[in-house]
């Protein structure tokens, strides 16, 4: 067998992630937690990753030997490292700031090599000079396998997540608008209050309706930039959410595959993380909490409107690391988070 089909059993999908049932009021509406913490890597990057190794081998762009380089700072490297290793493959991770050796240890614990670099924006011409192939999650499209695994669990109503690189939105919407009930193209689809009369999909010898909501934390581009039709937007400010939002609408990132973006205040998503933790026992992160607070304004909106239905809202990153930040009084009040307010508000959406 070649090294590229070795390489590709090894990027084989894994196991589904499980569904977790959260409480909230009423009958007829249910909200479901599609939780990633359960990869081997613990966030929904896994997926992305393993997407973008395939994607470049099946390219031609990585083959036996090929050095991998990319530019983050977050999970993205832990998951691609963790791929890089089981590949045989040398792995390069461009990351922001002056070197942490937290940020460092899990990549480097992997067999990864972290180079550091300031200002912050240089990181990305500084993984381009490096010989490799530059994976460029921003930059390059591979969808992942997310969608086939979540429509084969359930058919809900709408799925929420938030935006990084676009990829997990863009995935979503691509495999709706591709087994679209009146046939039409995923290319050419209005998106956001048009979009939803595409919002029915065939699939599995039914027909139901399903659209996609971005969860949007503060001083990301998304929301505005979504909402002006401005794919070029940015707020040149960086997000307190990590994980998600970013100070430019991401090359990967799609308007017209995305059914709605919600605006959510950082203190509310690390409110509702905190929730998932009290609910769940998951010490998730806000971008986890940010788009549960998104999913239960659907949930309200639902049921205002008097309709039945399933929302799920993803999750992922449950890590003991946010019990020192996100789930740490002191942390947000140095973040100047009133989280108490919302903490409150979240009781009266999830009582049950």
């Amino acid at each position: 067998m070649s090294w590229n089909a070795r390489a590709l059993d090894v990027l084989a999908a894994g196991p589904p992630t499980p569904l977790i049932d959260f409480p909230v009021p009423g009958p007829g509406i249910r909200l479901l937690l599609k939780d990633e913490s359960a990869q081997p890597t613990g966030s929904l990057r896994h997926r992305h990753a393993r997407a973008l190794f395939r994607q470049a081998i099946l390219d031609g762009l990585v083959t036996e030997g090929t050095t991998v380089v990319e530019a983050t700072g977050g999970n993205a490297a832990v998951a691609q490292a963790w791929f890089a290793r089981r590949l045989g493959l040398p792995y390069i991770v461009v990351m922001p700031g002056e070197r942490s050796e937290a940020r460092a240890r899990a990549v480097e614990e992997l067999g990864g090599e972290c180079r550091f670099v300031t200002p912050p924006p240089a990181i990305y011409d500084a993984a381009r000079r490096i010989d490799g192939h530059f994976l460029d999650q921003f930059g390059r499209a591979a969808h992942h396998d997310l969608a086939e695994e979540l429509f084969a669990q359930v058919r809900p109503d709408w799925v929420v997540t938030g935006a990084a690189t676009g990829a997990t939105s863009a995935t979503l919407g691509q495999w709706l608008r591709s087994h679209a009930a009146d046939g039409r193209p995923a290319s050419g689809v209005a998106r956001g209050p048009a979009a939803a009369a595409h919002g029915r999909v065939v699939a599995g010898g039914g027909e139901w309706r399903c659209r996609v909501a971005v969860a949007d934390p503060d001083n990301s581009a998304y929301f505005p930039g979504w909402t002006l039709d401005t794919p070029d937007y940015a707020t040149g400010m960086p997000s307190r959410i990590e994980g998600i939002g970013r100070p430019r609408i991401e090359p990967g990132f799609h308007p017209d595959l995305v059914d709605l973006v919600i605006p959510v205040p950082d203190a509310a998503g690390v409110a509702a993380a905190r929730h998932i933790r009290e609910v769940t026992g998951l010490p998730v992160g806000g971008s986890s909490g940010t788009a549960l607070w998104a999913a239960l304004e659907l949930v309200e909106r639902m049921r205002a409107k008097g309709e039945t239905g399933t929302v799920v809202s993803l999750i992922g990153d449950a890590a003991d690391r946010h019990l020192k930040t996100y789930h740490d009084d002191v942390w947000a009040a140095g973040k100047g988070l009133d989280v108490g307010r919302h903490a409150d508000e979240l009781r009266r959406r999830t009582s049950v």
